[in-house]
């Protein structure tokens, strides 16, 4: 039974779910960073995934970071899985401007997150969610 990682339940809004992933936003207005989770349980690794699961997590990624490059116009995609703090496979999709604080760095610890008023999120995750719909 899929259960999603309590860190990523505190750190992450839910947005939407696909064929494979739960899409996640990230809770920090620094940066649109989209989580994606494949709902497949005790799965840490890529590799881990069976074959079909993996080319589909291709897709959906490919999908969040189309979305994310017509709402924000970044200048450049982050994409990643580290899993260092949270074993749970989970994909970040990251858009990032030249401009923003952490670059050109990662942003995983650089600053401290600034969390979205919850108006500014529940704005954030409607317009996000239109896009993932319309497809």
């Amino acid at each position: 039974m899929f259960r999603l990682h309590p860190r990523l339940e505190a750190d992450t809004r839910q947005l939407c779910e696909l064929i494979l992933c739960e899409v996640r936003l990230m809770n920090d207005r620094r940066f649109p960073w989209l989580i994606l989770i494949p709902r497949r349980p005790g799965v840490t690794e890529v590799h881990q995934l069976e074959q079909s699961d993996q080319r589909l997590l291709m897709v959906e990624s490919s999908h969040a970071a189309r979305v994310l490059e017509q709402c924000y116009a970044p200048d450049k995609i982050n994409l990643g899985a580290l899993g260092n703090l949270v074993p749970q496979l989970h994909w970040h999709v990251v858009a990032r401007r030249t401009d923003d604080p952490c670059w050109p760095g990662p942003v995983w610890g650089c600053g401290e997150p600034r969390p979205y008023a919850e108006a500014e999120l529940q704005q954030r995750i409607a317009e996000l969610q239109v896009w993932f719909t319309d497809e």
